[in-house]
């Protein structure tokens, strides 16, 4: 790829939001790179459950179905990290971190994002396993079973009044957070216990959550536990080229994923934290859509400029 091609989208990020925007681009008949470096959100997840006709589906069966769709239609897949995007005349210059260059009329940024989650012992190697973080996307697995919902602020009280839908026995472990009376009240109504003495760890054996151990030395019996980590977009690119971001640091984009610089658009969890595999399939969808309608538009005016 040292040849510096052109192509009509190079899309950064290989995973739902980004490969449902290549097919959807490629079917129109554009060139399409997708640049992944292989590290998908949900890879430590078993199963992916809510996307209609792939409920159960293992996430990495998904991509592989979906880039092999997308090199059906001709679109062209790179394995490597995009160190950076700069404006060119022609549009964009994409740089790689194995040292090439790709042009591009636009790009589409499908980075995600990451998540910062409690620092407990134990935690990462649990996570997307028995320490999870979407009811919708692990309640049904977990149902009935006895849940705990672990961190301090009032959105994790409202985090363990959703996760009670799907079990009768949900404790919050508030780590030494006072939730409001008004809080207590409706946690009692919905029967979810409250303890506020210090998490010191998740108690592990043979390779399965079994509880959570207090500052006291009580382990409290539970068979998965639910965090709201903090989400972090990976934005630096859009950033890098001079997007609008909000007060909370998200980048600023219309309805299709457009953001403040022309040629430029993001989709999936770089752009909406709360989107779900489907969700980011479809925001990929619609931002190719109006990407393929842009260019259309910039086809017809160069043409009609030509001698």
């Amino acid at each position: 790829m040292n040849e510096n091609p052109a192509y009509d989208v190079v899309i950064v990020g290989g995973s739902a939001a980004g490969l449902s925007a290549a097919l959807v681009l490629t079917r129109a008949r554009r060139r399409v790179a997708v640049v992944d470096g292989g590290r998908p959100r949900n890879a430590p997840a078993a199963h992916m459950q809510g996307f209609l006709s792939r409920d159960g589906l293992p996430p990495a069966e998904l991509l592989a179905l979906g880039r092999a769709e997308v090199e059906g239609y001709g679109g062209e897949l790179v394995r490597d990290e995009v160190v950076e995007v700069a404006s060119d005349s022609a549009g964009f210059l994409v740089r790689l971190a194995g040292g090439d260059v790709i042009a591009a009329r636009r790009v589409l940024v499908a980075t995600g994002l990451r998540d910062e989650i409690p620092d407990v012992p134990g935690a990462r190697e649990r996570w997307g396993r028995d320490l999870l973080h979407c009811p919708y996307c692990h309640g049904f697995e977990v149902r009935d079973q006895p849940l705990g919902v672990l961190g301090g602020s009032t959105e994790t009280v409202q985090h363990a009044l959703l996760v009670r839908q799907w079990s009768y026995d949900v404790v919050l472990f508030t780590d030494g957070f006072e939730p409001t009376d008004d809080e207590r009240r409706r946690l009692a109504v919905r029967g979810i216990e409250v303890v506020q003495t210090p998490v010191v760890r998740l108690v592990v054996e043979q390779d399965a959550l079994q509880g959570v151990e207090l500052q006291d030395g009580l382990v409290v019996e539970r068979s998965a536990v639910f965090v709201r980590p903090r989400f972090v977009p990976h934005s630096d690119l859009l950033v890098g080229l001079g997007c609008d971001t909000d007060e909370a640091g998200w980048p600023v984009v219309d309805a299709t994923g457009r953001t403040t610089v022309p040629g430029i658009w993001a989709a999936g969890n770089v752009a909406d934290p709360r989107a779900q595999v489907i969700t980011a399939a479809g925001a990929g969808s619609a931002a190719a859509i109006a990407i393929n309608n842009d260019l259309v538009d910039e086809d017809v005016r160069l043409a009609l400029t030509e001698p």
